[in-house]
């Protein structure tokens, strides 16, 4: 074994595995305060990535470009919640479900519809050189994001664990009716944690898309954080670190050894093997919460 190689794979793994979590961050958020799955994830990052690149492309600025597609998210995310799901609040939570599987297809139709279906850029402010560290040649673009997961990770770590909001929104996910009772206001901590997520959703989607370029295939990342939550946890935070960081590791490590022996395409089933097996024997996730229900 070429250790010099496997510790390259590695090293890259966990910068990719740094954005997956970034991503999955958005499905924890949901779930977290409204304890439904968010199946338009892999479009609420699409849809800003495509913004952030017209924007950035029409004024010249890539800040500003991240600035509209933030922006966007937020406005989209309050009306989503206002328009579609506070008709919802109180329902089965299955009927959430349906509604962003509807949404996911409304939106990979109406995006390309508006902004056409080129593949984009978005040029980050920070050269193409590799940033070399020994015998490591990083991208620069995967350690931004990386240092933008690590802080969104840490700052919604403590925003659930120690504000009063975040706390808030936890007890509306256990029981919203119960939550009501003790004074929360349900509907609008419900449109904070939607546009908690968009704004995560914008962030992962600008990163995303610098690394791999902008157009609607860009939706398909979400699919490929589903094994990163159900390794981690879907009300977990820190599950979703550590199973971005699984994920990543294995991706890379499967594309570096398996792939020459097989002719290719290891990497991406090797995670949702390990979603099958982490479902047949911990199905809350490593972290996730296990609910025993009495009967």
């Amino acid at each position: 074994m070429n250790w010099n190689f496997t510790f390259l794979l590695v090293t890259n793994g966990v910068l990719i595995g740094l954005m997956y979590a970034l991503i999955a961050l958005g499905f924890v958020l949901v779930y977290k305060a409204t304890d439904a799955i968010n199946f338009a994830q892999g479009e609420f990052v699409m849809a800003p990535a495509v913004i952030a690149a017209v924007v950035a492309a029409a004024a010249a600025s890539f800040w500003l470009g991240v600035l509209a597609a933030l922006a966007a998210m937020v406005a989209f995310s309050f009306l989503l919640e206002r328009v579609v799901l506070r008709p919802l609040l109180g329902r089965p939570v299955v009927a959430v479900i349906m509604a962003t599987i509807g949404l996911a297809a409304i939106l990979r139709g109406i995006v390309p519809m508006i902004f056409g279906v080129d593949t984009r850029t978005i040029e980050l402010p920070l050269g193409d050189d590799p940033i070399e560290i020994g015998p490591l040649a990083l991208q620069p673009v995967q350690v931004a994001g990386a240092a933008v997961a690590v802080l969104c990770l840490v700052v919604f770590t403590w925003f659930f664990r120690s504000s009063r909001v975040g706390v808030a929104m936890r007890a509306m996910a256990d029981d919203q009716q119960v939550a009501t009772a003790m004074g929360v206001n349900v509907t609008r901590y419900f449109a904070l944690a939607w546009a908690m997520a968009g704004i995560v959703s914008a962030l992962g989607g600008v990163m995303w898309g610098a690394m791999l370029g902008v157009d609607v295939q860009l939706a398909l990342v979400g699919l490929k954080v589903f094994p990163v939550v159900i390794l981690g946890g879907l009300d977990s935070i820190g599950g979703a670190v550590l199973g971005g960081l699984i994920v990543g590791v294995v991706e890379n490590l499967a594309a570096g050894y398996l792939d020459p022996l097989v002719g290719g395409g290891t990497k991406d089933f090797a995670p949702y093997v390990l979603m099958v097996i982490a479902l047949m024997i911990r199905p809350y996730g490593m972290f996730g919460t296990r609910r025993i229900e009495r009967v």
